[in-house]
C-alpha cells in the first residue's frame, strides 16, 4: 500500500493564492522604501547643496569689527580728526565723501527706480569687503545690512553671492580664498582702481603680485576702457540651480570707476509695476557710462540688490522692503 504525501491539487492551488498576495504586498513595500530612500538622498544633496552652511575659513581677527577697546581707539581717533559732515542722503569726513542719490525714469509699467552713490576716497583701504557671519564657504548668509552694522559699515552694497557656486577666483583684503577660474571677473587694487581680467587668463598669484585687494566673480563686464560692453543680451553667467536669466529688466547691482579712488554704486529696484520693472543689463551698462565710469561691472542682482548708507537700507528690495540673505558685501568704512 502505498500512501502519497503530495498535497491535493486543490489545496496547493489555494496555498499559492493565499501566498500570491503576500508578495506583491512585500513588494510594494520594497519599492515604497526604495522610492523614499531615494528621495530622501536627493533632498539631502539638494539641502547640502544650497542649504547646509560649509564653513571653509574664518575671517583673522585683524579684520573683523573688532573688540569694545577697538571702537573707544576708533572713537578716539574719529574725535581728533576733522569734523564730519553728514545727513541722510551725504557724509563727508575729509576722507571718504559719499552723495546718495534717488532717480526715477519713466512712469507706470515702464517706470524704473534705481540710486546712485558717488563716492570719493583719499585712500583705497576705506574700500573694504567682508562676509557673512565673519565666514567664508557655502550657504552661508545674511543680510547686507546685518553685515554692514556688524563692520561699523557708513556704506555698502552686496557683492557677488560666492557662496552660490563652487568656482571663481575669490580674494578679499589681499588674501586668496578661492582659486578656480571660470569668468571675467573684476578686480580692485590698492592703488584705488579696478579693471576686469578674466580669470582663465590672469592668475591669482599675478594679481596679488600686483597688490590686488579685492576680485569679484560674478559678471558680465559692463564697461571697459571706456566703452561699453556689446552682446550683453547673449550674456550667461552660470548655470546653478535656481537660476533665472538676467539678460531681461531686474533688479541690479554694479560698481563703476570714475577715477582712482573715485567709484560711483548703483543699485536698480524692480520686479514691482508703478515702481520700477528694473534695468537690461545694456541699459545698466549705459547707464554707468553716463554717469563717467570708464570701467564697471555687474555684481549679483535680483533680490539680493541692496544698498546700505548710514544705519538703513535706502533702496527696496524687489518692491517688498525685505533683505534676502547674501554671502558677502562691498562696504565702505572709515582707515584704522
Amino acid at each position: 500500500m502505498t500512501i502519497s504525501l503530495r498535497k491535493s491539487d486543490h489545496v496547493l492551488h489555494k496555498e499559492l493564492i493565499t501566498i500570491a498576495p503576500l508578495n506583491r504586498k512585500k513588494k510594494t513595500l520594497l519599492i515604497l522604501a526604495s522610492t523614499l530612500l531615494a528621495v530622501g538622498l536627493i533632498l539631502y544633496k539638494l539641502a547640502d547643496r544650497y542649504l547646509i552652511e560649509h564653513v571653509e575659513a574664518t575671517v583673522p581677527a585683524t579684520q573683523s569689527a573688532g573688540t569694545a577697546a577697538d571702537a573707544d581707539d576708533k572713537e578716539k581717533s574719529a574725535s581728533e580728526s576733522a569734523p564730519v559732515s553728514q545727513d541722510d542722503w551725504n557724509y563727508n569726513s575729509g576722507d571718504i565723501i559719499i552723495a546718495v542719490e534717488k532717480a526715477e525714469t519713466g512712469s507706470g509699467s515702464d517706470k524704473i527706480t534705481y540710486f546712485v552713490a558717488d563716492v570719493q576716497l583719499k585712500d583705497s583701504s576705506s574700500l573694504k569687503a567682508a562676509f557673512a557671519k565673519n565666514s567664508f564657504g557655502r550657504n552661508i548668509i545674511e543680510n547686507t545690512s546685518v553685515i554692514a552694522a556688524a563692520n561699523n559699515a557708513i556704506f555698502a552694497i552686496n557683492g557677488d553671492y560666492y557662496g552660490f557656486r563652487s568656482n571663481g577666483v575669490i580674494i578679499r583684503d589681499g588674501i586668496l580664498y578661492r582659486d578656480e577660474p571660470a569668468r571675467d571677473a573684476l578686480a580692485i587694487f590698492q592703488d584705488g582702481t579696478m579693471q576686469a581680467y578674466n580669470e582663465e587668463e590672469v592668475s591669482s598669484a599675478e594679481l596679488l603680485a600686483q597688490q590686488v585687494s579685492h576680485t569679484y566673480s560674478f559678471g558680465p563686464v559692463l564697461v571697459d576702457d571706456g566703452a561699453v560692453s556689446d552682446d550683453l543680451d547673449q550674456v550667461s553667467i552660470d548655470t546653478n540651480f535656481g537660476n533665472r536669466s538676467i539678460q531681461s529688466s531686474n533688479p541690479r547691482t554694479g560698481i563703476g570707476m570714475i577715477a582712482p579712488n573715485h567709484f560711483v554704486f548703483v543699485v536698480v529696484d524692480g520686479r514691482m509695476e508703478n515702481y520700477s520693472k528694473g534695468m537690461t543689463l545694456t541699459e545698466f551698462a549705459q547707464l554707468f557710462a553716463e554717469l563717467g565710469a570708464t570701467e564697471a561691472y555687474n555684481l549679483d542682482g535680483g533680490g539680493s540688490s541692496t544698498m546700505y548708507f548710514m544705519g538703513r537700507v535706502v533702496n527696496n528690495p524687489l518692491g517688498k522692503q525685505k533683505e534676502r540673505g547674501v554671502s558677502d558685501i562691498l562696504y565702505l568704512a572709515e582707515p584704522t
